[in-house]
């Protein structure tokens, strides 16, 4: 028998939930941006069939544990009838590199930090009465991203779009039942959703634009977090431009993935235009939202400290009920 704990997917789902993961996931950012020598490596591998491999890591000085995580996504298994992720993360012993715990998630802790990172963004960045939310995704962290923004804002309409319409339907209806006390449908119009929206959350794996920076109006936030690599772009460059502020969780990862990357390859913007990240912001070290009228832009690649984050809170969990 191994000398470290191993918990499989099963027990950590029973475990862990959403908000167990807000808060840790809030402390991870604010010390990967604030610490001297924090690490959060990434490596992203494409596979067949449009399928992904994330490898990412997280080592902050002082902390009981480094992570390594691998994360697998394969769109493709949603004919097959088989999960679209998978994975497992390893935590570490800081000080003797020893496994301590091997958590075999099947995508789960990642799925819920990215919600969790969610959740802290508009919490951070939105304006405190913003009540109507478009979500412009159907798949599983679209889903979550819903449930995570009514953790921090008074939503009462939420309007759900996807560019497959019965998809958006039955997760507007999923949506609806789970969350009774607001108003949710499927938008077939995403301009006209997002035009009458507070907070616009972009949650696909598109490799072209799906928010564009002629529909945002003052006010606004954005978190965009479903372009996590080179091919992938859900915000035009419109968007960035229009935008008074954006926050990102790592400068040097926006710049190398997603919609900052390919605005910045493609002459629309400069590096210059990412502000802060997240982390510095919760810090106090670089201003957020200014004014009521601003329109924020949260994007959101995933870095290791949240996985780091959410293992950590996972286990502790699981210890506590028996793991």
């Amino acid at each position: 028998m191994p000398d470290f704990s191993l918990h499989t997917a099963d027990r950590i789902r029973a475990a862990v939930d959403l908000a167990d993961l807000v808060e840790p996931v809030a402390d991870a950012f604010t010390a990967f941006s604030t610490t001297e020598g924090a690490r959060a490596p990434v490596m992203v591998l494409p596979v067949a069939d449009g399928g992904d491999a994330h490898v990412k890591a997280a080592y902050l000085p002082g902390g009981r544990h480094f992570l390594v995580k691998i994360a697998n996504w394969f769109p493709g298994n949603r004919t097959r009838g088989l999960p679209e992720g998978g994975g497992f993360m390893a935590l570490f012993d800081a000080s003797t590199g020893a496994v301590t715990a091997v958590l075999e998630d099947e995508h789960h802790l990642s799925d819920l930090r990215t919600a969790a990172a969610g959740a802290v963004c508009a919490r951070a960045l939105s304006r405190p009465d913003a009540s109507r939310a478009t979500v412009l995704g159907t798949g599983r962290q679209a889903e979550l991203q819903a449930h995570a923004l009514t953790l921090v804002r008074p939503v009462r309409r939420l309007r759900v779009w996807g560019r497959d319409h019965r998809r958006a339907t039955a997760l507007a209806g999923r949506l609806g039942r789970d969350l009774p006390r607001i108003d949710v449908t499927a938008a077939a119009d995403p301009e006209r959703a997002v035009r009458h929206s507070d907070i616009v959350i972009t949650a696909t794996a598109s490799p072209a634009p799906v928010l564009f920076g002629s529909w945002l109006r003052p006010g606004q936030h954005i978190t965009a977090l479903g372009a996590d690599d080179p091919a992938k772009r859900e915000l035009d460059g419109a968007c960035l431009q229009r935008a008074t502020r954006v926050i990102v969780d790592s400068r040097e990862l926006a710049l190398r993935f997603g919609d900052v990357h390919a605005a910045v390859a493609r002459g629309e913007v400069t590096e210059d235009r990412v502000d802060g990240e997240i982390g510095e912001v919760l810090a106090g070290r670089v201003p957020g939202r200014r004014t009521p009228h601003d329109i924020t832009v949260a994007k959101l690649i995933g870095i290791g400290p949240q996985d780091l984050a959410a293992a950590e809170t996972a286990l502790t969990l699981l210890e506590g009920v028996g793991g």
